[in-house]
């Protein structure tokens, strides 16, 4: 079955929020050569709220998202974002159903 997140990022201004989507990308670049269980991995802008950044992941499994927690290129990403931020706020999922999820290809 799935395993999603949903976090709530706010930047500290704008340079904090240009300079925290470079370090996210950076990230994405090893999460998209490295990591097949990560299903989805994406950073959100939010209209008229230029330092807020969302992110919607969702993972194979559990241990798919275990796995993404271990990997250099994460831990670089976790290590580095504080200095960017004011908050972050983490909201993890249990998948249910869905368009394109995992509980809807096994039935």
């Amino acid at each position: 079955m799935g395993f999603g997140l949903v976090v709530r990022f706010v930047a500290r201004d704008a340079a904090a929020a240009h300079a925290f989507d470079e370090l996210a990308q950076e990230a994405l670049e090893g999460i998209r050569a490295e990591e097949p269980g990560t299903l989805v991995y994406v950073n959100h802008a939010v209209p008229d709220k230029p330092n807020v950044r969302v992110f919607y992941e969702l993972y194979a499994d559990r241990a798919a998202f275990e796995e993404h927690e271990r990997q250099p290129h994460v831990r670089r990403f976790l290590a580095e974002r504080g200095q960017y931020l004011e908050s972050f706020e983490v909201t993890f999922l249990d998948e249910i159903s869905g368009k394109g999820s995992s509980t809807e290809q096994a039935t």
